[in-house]
């Protein structure tokens, strides 16, 4: 195998020659970028710790705290295709950068924000900054790292994502229990400012060709309604009414007829926020339906593991973010040898499947725990969802990329970070639904078992209230005991979810990554195409390093 020094990417002055980065170019530019994502990812982990403590504060409930998380989820998630599109026809360092200051106002908000209302406003604000960090990151790094090489780098991505992991849950505990909540949003603004300046000064793209086209207003609104639909029915479904039932029934159908309107939208717009005429071959379907199944896997269930030893065990945020450190560092050793291995072999499929299944096993061993279950035995199944998650991110993405030219690397990578995010928001919200009529009936039975009426727990809006300070030990222990006891079931069915997405990578059609940046080497630049062909078994000219996707469109 040849492994290819630089990177062959437009001339930043239009004039045909090919400008080249090397591996030090490379990580200049990644530097920037990577800047800004940690920024984002830290202040989002800080945050995950102390939510229990802000709803308390603020008089939230089991519903408000999901909203809170939900609300930023849904906001990435509608953004990112439009992040995604407005990088294929606008400057994509300009675009990041508006995108760090949106998270730098929506941190202000959320740390001065006085009620539920206003710090799920502000995380939507984040949620749409992250949209764009999402977006951006991959637009960038695939506009000028072939397909090869980038399963290297995006390792380095996925390191850094789980170091700002590691570190933020456990900062979060401090701050929260030291200086008080509000400056876990804070402590991220001098990080954000930092990032501005290194994106400036690192930052160096080809020039954007501006086209002369108009922006698909329409196919946006249809796609984040779509999007919205099941979030909302789901949220409520339940409590203000039955699961079965008119009212569910109303949701369907307005999901199934936005949804048709979208996709005939899409299908006309000469330039569709989601370019759908790029989904159309299997590899690319099949990895759509892995994004959901990851999506719910990974943001649901680590969101839930914190909510789990802080109301389950009674863990302090600290405590809780120390707990999860060995998924964390799993993850990040994941990232990093599953990218370089994906770089050595060329491709990304065997990486893929072995994730998911350890995925899988470590969701389905997080089923069956109760309060009675010990900490090393939970430490076991979040090393397993650890790996899986990092074997997982990112080469979902790399797959797609490999399949389209780098003109529309933007948008077909921001389609799959879209679908990944809809299935992690709307697995949030199922199972946070889940999570709290499960809670409500444990708590009645636990209270009723030692005498005491449930309403002690009661906010006076008829929803247990997760501030439980004051109240006697019996009552407190009851309460850890009600959610540590409901969280199985939780988990049990985001391992359900999950496993759509070993089938899917099990029927994918496993392709090799291609080693130009461009669906076609430029000209004077070799392959190893004619290496890979003396290979014994490499009779399908779709499995050789200059895999080209209309060679996957005809399965």
């Amino acid at each position: 195998m040849t492994a290819p020094a630089r990177a062959t990417t437009p001339s930043p002055d239009h004039s045909g020659a090919p400008v080249t980065y090397t591996h030090r170019e490379i990580l200049q530019v990644m530097t920037g970028l990577l800047a800004a994502l940690f920024t984002a990812m830290i202040s989002t982990t800080i945050v995950s710790t102390a939510l229990p403590t802000i709803i308390a504060e603020l008089d939230g409930t089991q519903r408000q705290y999901t909203w809170v998380i939900t609300s930023s989820l849904l906001a990435m998630t509608i953004t990112t295709p439009i992040w995604g599109k407005l990088s294929d026809l606008y400057d994509k360092k300009l675009l990041t950068q508006l995108s760090i200051i949106f998270f730098l106002v929506g941190s202000i908000a959320a740390g001065f924000a006085g009620s539920i209302g206003v710090l799920m406003i502000a995380r939507a604000l984040q949620g749409i900054a992250m949209g764009g960090l999402t977006a951006l990151v991959q637009s960038i790094m695939g506009s000028i790292i072939a397909p090869r090489e980038r399963g290297r780098y995006a390792g380095y991505m996925g390191a850094v994502m789980a170091v700002a992991t590691v570190s933020g849950p456990l900062l979060g505990g401090v701050i929260t229990d030291s200086l008080g909540w509000r400056w876990c949003f804070f402590v991220s603004l001098p990080l954000a400012v930092i990032a501005l300046i290194v994106l400036q000064l690192k930052l160096h793209l080809p020039a954007t060709v501006r086209r002369q086209t108009r922006l698909d207003y329409l196919g946006a609104l249809l796609v984040s309604i779509t999007a919205a639909l099941p979030m909302l029915w789901v949220t409520f479904a339940g409590n203000d009414y039955d699961w079965i039932s008119w009212q569910s029934g109303v949701f369907l159908a307005a999901f199934l007829v936005v949804g048709l309107f979208a996709v005939i939208v899409e299908l006309r717009a000469p330039t569709p926020m989601i370019p759908l005429r790029l989904l159309g071959n299997s590899t690319t379907i099949w990895m759509i339906v892995a994004s959901v199944g990851i999506g719910v896997g990974m943001f649901g269930s680590g969101i839930l593991l914190t909510q789990y030893f802080q109301l389950g065990t009674g863990a302090s945020p600290t405590q809780a973010g120390l707990m999860t450190i060995p998924m964390i560092i799993s993850q990040l050793l994941s990232a990093t040898i599953g990218g370089l291995i994906v770089s050595r072999i060329g491709r990304w499929k065997p990486v893929m499947l072995v994730g998911s299944v350890l995925l899988l096993a470590g969701l389905t061993g997080l089923g069956t725990i109760t309060h009675d279950t010990a900490y090393w035995t939970v430490a076991i199944y979040m090393v397993l969802m650890g790996v899986g998650i990092g074997a997982l991110v990112q080469n979902v993405v790399l797959a797609v990329q490999n399949t389209v030219d780098v003109k529309d690397v933007g948008s077909a990578s921001a389609a799959i970070a879209f679908f990944r995010s809809l299935g992690g928001a709307v697995g949030v919200t199922v199972l946070g639904a889940v999570l709290t009529n499960h809670v409500s009936t444990n708590i009645v039975d636990d209270l009723a078992e030692i005498g005491v009426d449930p309403s002690a727990l009661s906010n006076g809006s008829g929803e247990t209230s997760l501030d439980i300070t004051g109240l006697p030990e019996a009552i407190q222990t009851a309460f850890h005991h009600a959610y540590a006891d409901a969280f199985g079931s939780v988990f049990m069915i985001a391992a359900l979810v999950t496993a759509t997405a070993v089938i899917a990578i099990a029927v994918a059609r496993g392709s090799v990554l291609r080693t130009t940046i461009g669906m076609a080497p430029p000209a004077g630049v070799t392959t190893d195409k004619a290496d890979d062909a003396d290979k014994p078994g490499k009779t399908d000219t779709a499995d050789t390093a200059t895999d080209e996707p209309a060679d996957e469109n005809k399965d």
